[in-house]
């Protein structure tokens, strides 16, 4: 299918129509070699309900946004490269049907499709384009992933102290390294996670013994590599080191409230051939 559709006028067509919904707020998705293969709206599981996103399937990059206008305006665009995805199977909820993790070193999140068909068409072309991707690139599948963010409205508690119950005055917060909600006393400690972010991050205080347990013993690690060079090299002085070498927070969208997601006769997703 990809070879197919590659360079071709439709393909080109169709990119160009993806970038111009997203506007001057969108990256540019045209470079040579890549075509859109499937489009299509899924319910994405964010922190404080579920919400309607739009999806595009390309056959190295997975983009999704919000929708400002279906099929006119969208926004917030976010990009994950496929090589980074790993997929796993999730069963229904009272609320959520068909749905499926899309997890990846940096974010990972749920989503549900309108029917079980389509939720299979989706997976199947994502675990089509990996394995590509994967055997193009010699690369092994991810198996770091960042962890999902329990919705707000699933506990009314801190998940840590179980004690601190939340309120218009006593704020949820999220541990970035297991995704708990947790309260402000539990996650009063920052740490760097580069390949997360930059800057240090908000963690749990579980989280934070294990990462400061897990960065002593990695040190540890690179002295007792280096025990060998020192004594080796006369003189040897290491290095002193002065060499420098949007969130889910949404818009109003404009979505019809009585619009019925979860037909068995209605797709919300097409795939191109």
């Amino acid at each position: 299918m990809v070879d197919h559709l590659a360079n071709t006028e439709i393909n080109s067509q169709r990119v160009a129509a993806v970038e111009n919904c997203f506007g001057a707020s969108g990256q540019p998705l045209a470079v040579p070699g890549r075509v859109l293969l499937g489009e299509g709206i899924l319910t994405k599981e964010c922190r404080k309900k579920p919400k309607p996103r739009i999806f595009f399937l390309f056959n190295d990059i997975l983009v999704y946004g919000s929708i400002v206008i279906n099929k006119r305006k969208y926004n917030s665009q976010h990009i994950i490269p496929l090589e980074d995805v790993t997929l796993e199977t999730l069963p229904d909820t009272l609320q959520m049907k068909n749905r499926w993790m899309i997890k990846t070193s940096k974010k990972s999140f749920v989503v549900s499709a309108a029917s079980l068909t389509e939720r299979k068409e989706w997976i199947s072309h994502l675990e089509e384009c990996i394995r590509h991707l994967l055997t193009k690139t010699g690369r092994q599948p991810s198996t770091e992933h960042a962890a999902p963010w329990i919705p707000d409205k699933a506990t009314d508690i801190c998940m840590r102290c179980t004690q601190t119950k939340f309120s218009t005055l006593t704020r949820r917060h999220h541990c970035r390294k297991c995704g708990f909600v947790v309260c402000a006393e539990c996650s009063r400690q920052r740490f760097l996670m580069p390949r997360l972010s930059p800057k240090p991050l908000r963690v749990c205080n579980l989280c934070y013994r294990q990462l400061l347990a897990e960065k002593k013993k990695e040190a540890e690690a690179d002295r007792r590599q280096l025990d060998p060079i020192r004594s080796a090299i006369p003189g040897y002085e290491p290095s002193s080191g002065d060499d420098s070498d949007k969130s889910d927070d949404d818009k109003a969208e404009q979505w019809p409230a009585d619009t019925e997601f979860y037909t068995s006769e209605v797709s919300w997703s097409s795939f191109h051939s």
